[in-house]
Order: C-alpha cells, then structure tokens, then sequence
C-alpha cells in the first residue's frame, strides 16, 4: 500500500512541476504575439517563422500540460449529479469514466498519432510554409508528449479512486490551497 501512495505521490508531483514549468511558456506566447502585432501594424514588418512561434508554443502549452490539468480537476466536465454526489461516488465515476473512457480514447490517439509523427520524422518535416520554422517533426512530437502525460495521470487518478473505495478518504479531498494531499 506504501508503494503505490508512493507511485501516486510521484505521478502527482511529476505532473504538478511539468504543468507550472510549461505554463511559463505562455509568457512567450503572449510576447511573440504581442511583437508580431507590433512589427505588423506598427512598422509593417513580419516574417512567417515569428508567426508560427506564437502557435507552435500554445500548442505546447495545450499539450503538455494536459495532465496537469486533470490532476487539478480543471478539464471540462458536465458535472450535474457529480458536483453535490458524496466520495464514493465521486471515486466510482472517475474510476470508470478513466477506464472506460479516458484510457480508450487515449489509445486511439496513440494509434492515431503514432504513424503521423514516425512519418514527419523520417522526413524531417518541416513548415510548409516558406520562411517558416523547420523542425515541424518535433511540435508533432507533442502529439505522444500528451498521451502519456494523460496516461499517467489517469493513472493516477485510477490510484486515488481505489484509494478511495478502499476507505481511505484523505485521498477524497484532493487539494488543500493548491496542494495535493
């Protein structure tokens, strides 16, 4: 029982540390938008490569911090019975919504993902775009980046639901002031 908080406590904190540094990047989403804007409409200057930073970085952003988003409970969820249900079923509906549905879905994208991306990197893909940013094999790359940083922390959430059935309500209360407990 020690090793799988433990395996949980990891997931968690793995996620949690990936999701604040990549949220950094917004910063850059936001100047690079914000110069593009400027050299445009200010000076009538700009080029594709600029352009195409601005979404590549969002993306990643999108991407890689899926999983942090699901720890923190922040996706979208049609919550009408969930929100006022007590733990248990809380955990049963999280439980099964990530087997069921998370872990399928997350597969398909795998299987979906996989020759799009092996493809764009025996080409060594780039931008279609002339004077774009090359190296479009890697922003592809992202595409499994967020299976597994999905996977992991729908095992975790796998993690705390058993936990949760199991009697062990403290793992119930997720977060404490932004803290997983």
């Amino acid at each position: 029982m020690v090793k799988i908080r433990r395996v949980l406590s990891w997931i968690e904190g793995f996620n949690d540390f990936l999701g604040r540094g990549i949220s950094w990047l917004m910063l850059g989403v936001v100047g690079v938008c914000f110069t593009v804007a400027i050299l445009r409409y200010v000076f009538s200057l700009g080029w594709i490569w600029l352009q195409e930073s601005y979404v590549w970085l969002n993306a990643i952003v999108f991407m890689v911090g899926m999983g942090y988003t699901l720890l923190y409970d922040s996706h979208v969820r049609v919550d009408i019975f969930y929100r006022s249900a007590n733990l248990r079923y809380k955990a049963w509906v999280d439980l099964l919504g990530t087997l069921f549905f998370l872990f399928p879905f997350l597969g398909a994208v795998w299987w979906a993902c996989y020759p799009y991306v092996a493809v764009s990197w025996e080409r060594l893909e780039t931008s279609r775009e002339a004077g774009g940013l090359p190296a479009l094999y890697l922003l592809k790359s992202f595409l499994l980046v967020f299976v597994v940083v999905l996977l992991i922390q729908g095992i975790a959430v796998v993690i705390r639901s058993i936990l949760v059935l199991k009697g062990a309500h403290e793992y119930g209360k997720q977060f404490d002031e932004n803290k997983i407990v």
